[in-house]
């Protein structure tokens, strides 16, 4: 397991006026800052921390979305590459492929 695999994201929260740092294995954490590049820095940091902590303490680490293999099929086939991108964004919003698909499929005029 390496921490750097882990899918990280920066982008611009108007609601804190500061850039956000975000880990989509661990959609519990963030990071703010002034600048993009200490947003990353800083949840980069944190997720190290983390990392150790559950470690030390014999919990489970999540796998790196980048590292898991996928087979590009949920009822019907679509290219992995997609695949991986619904997985990543389910993560971030901590739910399921299946039930972030089907409200993207409700949503669809």
């Amino acid at each position: 397991m390496n921490i750097n695999h882990y899918t990280y994201r920066v982008t611009w929260s108007a609601e804190d006026d500061e850039h956000i740092g975000l880990c989509a294995e661990f959609p519990s954490l963030s990071w703010l800052a002034p600048n993009p590049e200490k947003a990353l820095a800083g949840i980069r940091r944190v997720v190290a921390e983390v990392v150790d902590d559950m470690k030390a303490s014999g919990e489970p680490v999540p796998d790196a979305l980048a590292e898991k293999t996928y087979s590009g099929r949920f009822v019907v086939r679509i290219p992995p590459l997609v695949h991986r991108s619904l997985a990543t964004e389910a993560a971030e919003q901590g739910v399921s492929i299946n039930r972030l698909v089907s409200a993207k499929l409700a949503a669809t005029p």
